[in-house]
Formats: structure tokens, sequence, C-alpha cells
């Protein structure tokens, strides 16, 4: 080279030659290694004579280990999504990450130069390329009785691999080759070319080209640049010491003795060779895929024989949803945890399902599938309440309603903030999502319907033992799943059919339910209404059709909608089912909701169309049936219970600001009973409001009063307050 070695400029090709041609002067061999390489020679020879003869006149086929097979050769379970790219490989049961690959795997450039620098006659010999064993012979003869190269063919690698024995000694090359003989006349050269890449050692516990492509680089090696392949096929002749995650200068020298072999062989060019040198080599392992994880997981618990799983989820989708519910999750709190499921609406495919905000993330027990996991729904299942009056004929969209205090029995429910908003319509009832109008609707339709219609929609919804579905279900009174909500809004979006996720693992049984969750119109009505829910911050009104939800305690908030096309379902929360201050659906997981759409990409589809059948009116120009929703037994409703004074409650202080001088009045509000109401304070009448619930009073001033209420049917309840 005309150039200083010291600093060059940029990468050099060096041709390895043998001493005599770099001029360097030969030691003198003494009599012993000439003896040596006397018995390496003599050594080659018989065995030529051996094999062609019969290799078992010296016993070593018999003792040989069968010929592997790859469909039954051991090898890493890999999960991979709809399209075949892998999400989850899982270590042989000794540890190894050897995954499945043949050659159809494989960049094309990566065999040639394989087969280029290691065995260019593979396709023609007969598992041993005897000029090459003749060659090693002189190279061991030339190099003074030091081995400089071992003459081993792919095949015979192969062999030594199935064996994983040594053949540093000559017993050891004389078993190979008798081996590597046998797996030629067994095995089709793309068999023992696949072998090669299932098998071939990468360092540590890495076998395969697949697993070490995915190790070093993070990628399949379907596409290699130059600089990876010829890493690629320098690492298994030393495996442990050059491992680039330990000794990167090590790995870049086997690199490049590679690239400059192959220039001097004219399978490379030399422009490509210097490129490639610049390239620098990866220094540390990459974590291996796992996306979908608690489902991977279960797909090979539930196929543990299997070699290979593949599950429906979209491998992008899950990508951007498990990074969108790890970013929510560490702006929340570092105990709560985020859990998406998105869904086909007509197949029921489940296309991403993120157990958790990260499975070895400790503080919020990433290891729990919160997809799985039963908690309370919240304000969840109103839709289907509603949707039920619909096809019951009780009500319409625009259907007004009272919103009032109301008791059934001792069950008293109350709104999310606590007001009454008075005469609604369903339609604002919903978009609001009230309580009591909701309560007073599933009394109408019956707990154990709107229980059966979940069901219908592949819900398995969990009661207290023994008990009959009541009231309190229509607001989170019963056990349910993420998945299990995905499927009902799923049939909503479906027109009420049913819809039941499957992953690709678990078999859809054969016999599925006939009967619809909803009628197609009523399914409609709900959709029409959800859309009409206000977004949260990020979000754009009506592209979407979804519902939110809190449980008791803010221990769970949910948001549950789609669109034509798509169904996706957020639960955000603490596994433990410890509270978390200030969380709801919508401040917590609707925002979550309409970022994980954003991501849907060309999935988006808009809203389905009214079917035919849909009435689009004003309350005013409704049938005088449906303009007022009206209880089947609305009598009974109205006198199961006695009046009870909602506000103000017995014993407490109110400051009206009598002291002043300048005081308002304070209002007295009725919840059950049968009106009309007569209003007492201290005794005495202070309105008989018609059929009103509230009555306005100005005291005169501060000091206790006793507030005091009597209806139509003579009964009546008192409390004290302090009035200041």
């Amino acid at each position: 080279m005309t150039q200083s070695e010291d600093r060059p400029p940029h990468p050099t090709l060096r041709v390895y030659l043998s001493p005599e041609r770099r001029g360097e002067e030969k030691r003198p061999a003494s009599w012993a290694r000439w003896l040596t390489i006397g018995g390496f020679s003599l050594f080659v020879v018989v065995v030529a004579g051996i094999i062609q003869l019969n290799s078992a006149i010296i016993g070593i086929a018999g003792t040989l280990p069968p010929t592997p097979d790859l469909a039954t050769l051991p090898v890493s379970v890999s999960v991979t999504d709809r399209d075949g790219a892998l999400l989850r490989p899982f270590t042989t049961r000794d540890g190894r990450w050897r995954l499945p690959v043949d050659r159809t795997g494989v960049d094309p450039r990566f065999i040639d130069m394989l087969i280029a620098y290691e065995d260019r006659s593979f396709a023609e010999h007969d598992g041993i390329a005897w000029s090459s064993m003749f060659r090693a012979a002189a190279q061991f003869i030339g190099a003074g009785g030091n081995v400089v190269s071992g003459g081993s063919t792919i095949t015979m690698q192969v062999a030594r691999l199935v064996e994983g024995a040594p053949t540093r000694n000559l017993w050891g090359k004389l078993r190979q080759m008798v081996h590597a003989d046998r797996l030629e006349h067994e095995l089709t050269k793309d068999q023992i070319l696949d072998l090669y890449l299932t098998l071939a050692p990468y360092g540590g516990n890495i076998e395969g080209i697949r697993a070490a492509s995915l190790a070093y680089f993070g990628k399949e090696p379907t596409r290699l640049t130059t600089a990876e392949a010829a890493l690629l096929v320098a690492l298994p002749q030393s495996p442990e010491a050059r491992r680039p995650d330990r000794d990167p200068l090590a790995a870049q020298r086997s690199r490049d003795m590679v690239l400059d072999r192959l220039f001097a062989l004219g399978a490379l060019g030399e422009e490509e060779a210097i490129a490639a040198k610049r390239e620098p080599v990866p220094i540390a392992r990459r974590e291996f895929p796992m996306l979908a994880a608690h489902m991977a997981q279960q797909a090979v618990r539930l196929q543990p024989t299997a070699r290979s799983v593949e599950l429906t989820i979209d491998k992008r989708l899950q990508d951007a949803l498990e990074r969108l519910a790890a970013g929510r999750a560490r702006l929340l709190d570092p105990r709560v945890s985020v859990a998406i499921v998105a869904a086909d609406i007509d197949t029921g495919e489940i296309l991403a399902s993120v157990g958790s905000a990260g499975l070895f993330a400790t503080q919020s027990a990433g290891f729990v599938d919160m997809t799985t996991a039963i908690r309370s729904p919240g304000s969840t299942l109103k839709p289907l309440i509603y949707g039920l009056a619909f096809e019951l004929g009780l009500a319409h969209p625009q259907s007004l309603i009272d919103d009032r205090p109301t008791a059934f029995g001792s069950y008293v429910p109350v709104n999310f903030d606590g007001f009454s908003r008075g005469t609604v319509t369903i339609h604002d009832a919903l978009t609001e999502s009230l309580n009591i109008p909701a309560v007073v609707v599933l009394d109408a339709v019956g707990p154990a319907r709107l229980v059966s219609r979940l069901r219908r929609a592949y819900a398995d919804p969990r009661l207290p033992v023994d008990t009959a579905p009541s009231l309190a279900v229509g607001l989170g009174g019963v056990g349910i799943t993420l998945r299990d909500l995905v499927s009902v809004y799923a049939a909503i979006g479906n027109g009420g059919v049913p819809v039941q996720l499957h992953d690709g693992v678990r078999p859809v049984p054969a016999v599925t339910n006939s009967a619809p969750v909803l009628d197609p119109v009523s399914a409609w009505y709900v959709s029409d209404i959800l859309a009409d829910v206000p977004p949260p911050l990020n979000g754009s009104p009506g592209r979407i059709a979804y519902k939110t939800g809190t449980s008791y305690g803010y221990r769970d908030g949910w948001a549950i909608g789609f669109d034509g096309k798509t169904v996706i379902g957020v639960w955000v929360g603490r596994p433990d089912g410890a509270p978390v201050p200030g969380l709801s659906g919508i401040v917590g997981a609707a925002p979550i909701l309409f970022e994980a759409f954003d991501r849907l990409g060309n999935r988006k589809a808009p809203l389905p169309r009214a079917p035919q059948g849909a009435i689009f009116a004003s309350n005013t120009e409704l049938p005088m049936p449906l303009r007022r929703f009206r209880h089947p037994n609305e009598s009974i409703v109205a006198r199961q219970a006695a009046p009870q004074i909602a506000f103000p409650t017995d014993g407490v202080d109110l400051d009206l600001g009598l002291a002043s001088g300048y005081g308002a009045p304070l209002t007295v509000k009725v919840r059950n009973g049968v009106p009309p109401f007569t209003y007492f304070a201290n005794g005495a009448p202070i309105g008989r409001p018609d059929f009103a619930r509230q009555s306005a009073w100005a005291p005169d001033g501060p000091g206790y009063v006793t507030l005091s209420v009597v209806d139509a049917e003579g009964r009546g309840d008192t409390v004290t307050v302090f009035l200041n």
C-alpha cells in the first residue's frame, strides 16, 4: 500500500496472502512437526478411501444422531400478526433464541456472500470438498504446522452443529466428514442450507441468522446491507470472540476480513467493499420484539406444541397503541395502567390488544392483562338501556323524560354532579350521561333484559353470587371486561347484530348468536346520539360514536367508541382497584380513545347511514305516545316511596348571606312521593306549587329552621337546618 497505514484516509482492502507471497521467511520445521504434517496428509488420503468404501467400517455411521427435520427441529415459538410479521418470539426450553427461518426469508445477497466465503463448491460437492481439504493441508504445511483453515464445507459445519461436538482432533474431523456424507445423501442442498441458517451460532444464546439479525440490527434478515451481511457471515466462525456486543473491534476486524476476501474472489466490487467498511458495527444487543405480549403469551399457552402462532393483530396498529398507552400512563400516574382493545366491526377480529402500559412496569402491575380483568363499567351500559327502550316502543331520541330526584325503594340514584336537570330529551339524557333517567328507563325495560342482551353480545357480565339483576346494573353494579364492552359496542355499530371478538387462536364456535342485540333502527338511534357526545379537547365532534364511564370511587375510567369499520375501547385505572382521585372517563380515557382513532390510518370509515324505518322528527312532531317517556307502571313508580327532602339535607349549615341583610331564598327540593306537595317552615305553609318538586322560600333571618313536606297521600318528611 502506498498510503500510510497509521491513519488511512479511508478503509483499505487487504487481500490475505500466504507467507511466501508476503515475502516472509518460513520457519524451519522440526522432525516432530514434519511427522505431524505427514500424519495429517496421510489422514486426508485415508479418510477419502474410508468414505468411498464404506463409513460403517469404522462404526461411525451407526453412532451418528438422526438427520434433523426442520419441521420438528426445536425452535423458538414465534407469534406473528395477521400478515406474518413477528410480534413476540419465545426462547426454546433450553433458553436459546433460535427462530424458524429458511432461505426464502433471508436476503439473497447474504446467501451469495456466505457460499462465496465459506463453500464456493457447495452446489457441486457431496459434503466434502476434497480440493479444500488438500488446500487446508497445504496451508497447514506452509504455516509450519499451524491451522490456517479447516477446509470444512457448509455441510460439514451443519454436521458439527447437529452433533454439538468439537472437531479439533482427527477423530472429530473424521466423524464430521462421515456425518456430512450422510446429510448429503438424505437431504437436498436447500435443506442443508436451511439447517445452517437455523443453527449457526452467533454468540451467547443466539442461534440462526434470523435471531442474529433481530438481536444485532433490530430487523428481519430479508434485507441486509453489505456490511450487515458480511458481519453475519463472519460471526459463526468464532461467535464468542467476535460478538459485537462484547468486542466491537473484533467484530469489525472479522467483518472487514470477509469483505477483503470477497473482494479478492471477485464477489464484491471495490467501492461496495470500501463503503461497507465505513458502516459502524453494532455495539449492543437489541431487545427482541414484544408486541401484544399478554395475548401472545395466552396464545402460546393455548397451543403449547405450535411452532408458530398467527394472531389477527395488526402489528403497525398494535405498536402505535402500545406507545400511546405507555405515553399517556406516564402523564397520569406511575401507578396507573392503560388498556386498549381495537376490533373490526364486520369480522370481530381483534386488531390490537394492549393489556397494560408496559409489561415490565412494576408500579402499575404491567404483567396484569387489564383487557380481560373484571371491573365496574360505570355508565358505559347506558346506550344499551336506551336502545332497549327504543326497541320496545317506549321512547324516541326526542322523547322527554324527567331528570328529578327519584328513589326505587332503598336505591336512590343521583347524577354524577349531584344536580338534576328537570325535563330533558332522551338524546340529552344520554349525551350528558344523566344517571336518574337511565335508571328510570332501566326500571321500565327490566334489568334482566339488559343482562340478557349483554350476553347476546357475547359479553359475560358477572353478578354477585345468587343474586338477580338489579337496577344498580345500569350504573356499574356488575362486573365486566374491556373486551366484553368492546363486543357490546361492536354490536351497536353493526346495526344490532352480535359480533364475536376473536384473536385467531381461540376457536370461534360453529353455533353463533342469531338473536340481535338491538333491532337496526334502535341501534342506529343509539349510534346517532353517541355521535353527538361532546369530544375531549383533542377530539373533533361527529367523527365517532362514543361513550365514557367512571366507576364508583374513581377506580375505573372508560371510553368506548366506533366509526363505520372499527370499534375501540380504552380503560384507565389502577390494576389493584385503588381509587385514583380525579380520574374519570372523559378526562382520563376519552383523549386516549380519540388518539387511538387517529392512528387507524386507512381503516377510518364514516358512521353508517340511517336504516329504513328511522323517524326524523322533533318532539312536537312525534306521535303523542312518544312525546314523553312514560314508565309502563308509572303509578307504581310514583307511589312506591314516601316523599323525601332531597335538599337541604338534615343537620346541615347553609350560608344564605342572611347576616348581611341580603340573604338569598332557600330552595327546597323533594324526591319521590305523589304530587302536589305542601311545604312548611317551622310548621307554617310556605307554598303548594302544582306538581313541582321544589319550592323557594325567603327566611326572615338566621337561625335554626324545621322544613317539612307532605305529598297528596299525606306522607311527609322533615329536616332541621341552620341558616345564616
